[in-house]
């Protein structure tokens, strides 16, 4: 039966890789990786050359990188370049850090409104317009267009306007009701949210029963 390897050797034009497994432990790894450098000192021995380790997966203290530097200097004519693992997974930013940025102006027909943060829009988004924020989105005027909230995938995120006509709404991957649902006819201002993962739709001055603090317009 063959036995995965926990170290791999690649030659590259700038020297050496090493490709550390990172489903291991650490001390099995730090084992093999001594045991075959011992087992090759004679074939790696000359000239300077320039290791790279890649650790994959795996995160480690600035000890164990130092641990993996001194096994390798054994070999005097290594020298460590690099020690790097693979980038951590980003996920969406903290929606309590969004703040609100006012913009002024129409959203026409052809046209999209991209925005990272809550959005203030003072003025209308036409039909064949579309307006996307990662937060909130807040229209002082008509929406006849497309708005999508939380695009980033935040789910508690709202679309609010003064006259509710979208052609389409969406919050995070969940995507509106036929438009003439949305057709209330109502003077006052609306908004649209997520509850149990279906869209509603409510008056803005009942918000407070969604959010237990008022959003903070901090950079307006």
């Amino acid at each position: 039966m063959n036995v995965k390897s926990l170290v791999t050797i690649k030659g590259v034009k700038d020297g050496l890789v090493f490709l550390l497994d990172d489903a291991c432990e650490l001390e099995a790894l730090i084992d093999e990786l001594e045991a075959k450098l011992e087992k090759h000192e004679q074939q790696l021995a000359g000239p300077i050359v320039h290791i790279q380790i890649k650790l994959g997966a795996r995160q480690l203290p600035e000890e164990d990188k130092e641990r993996i530097r001194s096994i390798i200097r054994k070999q005097g004519n290594f020298v460590v370049q690099s020690i790097e693992s693979d980038p951590l997974p980003v996920g969406p930013a903290d929606y309590s850090s969004y703040k609100v940025e006012t913009v002024t102006g129409m959203v026409r027909s052809g046209q999209t409104l991209e925005h990272e943060g809550h959005l203030l829009l003072l003025g209308d988004v036409n039909p064949g317009g579309a307006v996307r924020s990662t937060g909130d989105i807040y229209i002082m005027g008509a929406l006849r267009g497309v708005a999508h909230a939380g695009c980033a995938g935040h789910a508690e995120a709202i679309i609010a306007a003064s006259l509710m006509k979208p052609t389409q709404l969406r919050i995070a991957d969940v995507i509106s009701r036929p438009p003439d649902e949305w057709a209330s006819g109502e003077s006052w201002m609306e908004y649209a949210y997520l509850k149990d993962g279906a869209m509603q739709i409510d008056k803005m001055a009942h918000l407070h029963h969604i959010r237990n603090r008022a959003l903070q317009a901090k950079g307006v």
